[in-house]
C-alpha cells in the first residue's frame, strides 16, 4: 500500500480526483441526500473525473488507502473499465480495511457478468465463515458481508442466476454468521435495493461520461 504522506504522485492524484468537493465521502449512500441541483452537479463532476483519469492513474489510486480505493472503484464503474475486474475482486477479498467494500461491489455490479458473481461468492465463502473479523465495516451499509450478498442478489436478478441461494438457505452460512455476530436486523434484500439505487446513480454519471467520450 502506498503512503500518501510520502508519495508525491499519490498526493497529486488525491488532490485532483479524491478530495475535490469531498468526493470520497459523497460516494455511496450520501448521494441520496443531495438536492437535485447538487446531485446533477455531482454527476457531471464524477463523470468528468472518470473521463480525465488514466488507467495508470487509477492503478496508483488502487494502491492507496481506503479513500483512494473507494473513489477509484466508483470511477471504474462509471467508465465501465472491466479490465479492473480481477483487481477489484482481489481487493474485495483481501479486505485490508474498512469503508471501501460497497464501492467494490458497485463496480462489480456494473460489470454485470457471471465472473463478478464468482468473485462475490468467493468473498462470502471466506468471510461468512469468519464472524470473528471486526474491521469489515462500511459507513452506509454496516457490514461488507451484507452489501456483498445484496450485490450477489442484484446480479442474480439481472442474470437469471441463483448464486445467492446457497448462502441464504435456512440454517446456512448467512444465518450462522448472523447468529454469531448478533446482527439479526441486517437484511440482504435491503442491500440489494441499495445496490440497485447506487447502480442507477452510476448510470446517470455513465450517460454524461458517454457524451464526453463521444465529444458531444
Amino acid at each position: 500500500m502506498r503512503d500518501i504522506r510520502s508519495d508525491p504522485e499519490l498526493q497529486d492524484l488525491v488532490r485532483r480526483f479524491v478530495t475535490p468537493d469531498r468526493r470520497y465521502l459523497r460516494l455511496g449512500g450520501s448521494v441520496f441526500r443531495l438536492s437535485p441541483v447538487e446531485r446533477s452537479a455531482f454527476v457531471r463532476d464524477l463523470a468528468q473525473a472518470a473521463y480525465d483519469i488514466t488507467p495508470a492513474e487509477l492503478g496508483v489510486l488502487f494502491e492507496g488507502g481506503w479513500r483512494e480505493r473507494k473513489t477509484a472503484a466508483w470511477m471504474v464503474a462509471v467508465a465501465h473499465r472491466s479490465e479492473f475486474r480481477e483487481l477489484v475482486g482481489r481487493l474485495l477479498l483481501a479486505s485490508e480495511g474498512p469503508y471501501a467494500g460497497a464501492a467494490y461491489c458497485v463496480a462489480l455490479a456494473k460489470f454485470g457478468t457471471a465472473a463478478e458473481s464468482e468473485l462475490l461468492s468467493a468473498y462470502l465463502d471466506h468471510y461468512l465463515s469468519r464472524p470473528d473479523l471486526d474491521y469489515d465495516y462500511d459507513y452506509d451499509y454496516d457490514y461488507d458481508q451484507a452489501i456483498v450478498l445484496g450485490t450477489l442478489l442484484y446480479l442474480d436478478e439481472m442474470l437469471g442466476s441463483e448464486c445467492a441461494a446457497r448462502f441464504l438457505a435456512p440454517g446456512g452460512p448467512w444465518d450462522r454468521w448472523l447468529e454469531v455476530r448478533a446482527v439479526a436486523a441486517l437484511d440482504p434484500h435491503y442491500c440489494q435495493q441499495a445496490v440497485q439505487q447506487l447502480c442507477a446513480f452510476v448510470d446517470e454519471s455513465a450517460e454524461v461520461f458517454a457524451s464526453l467520450d463521444s465529444g458531444s
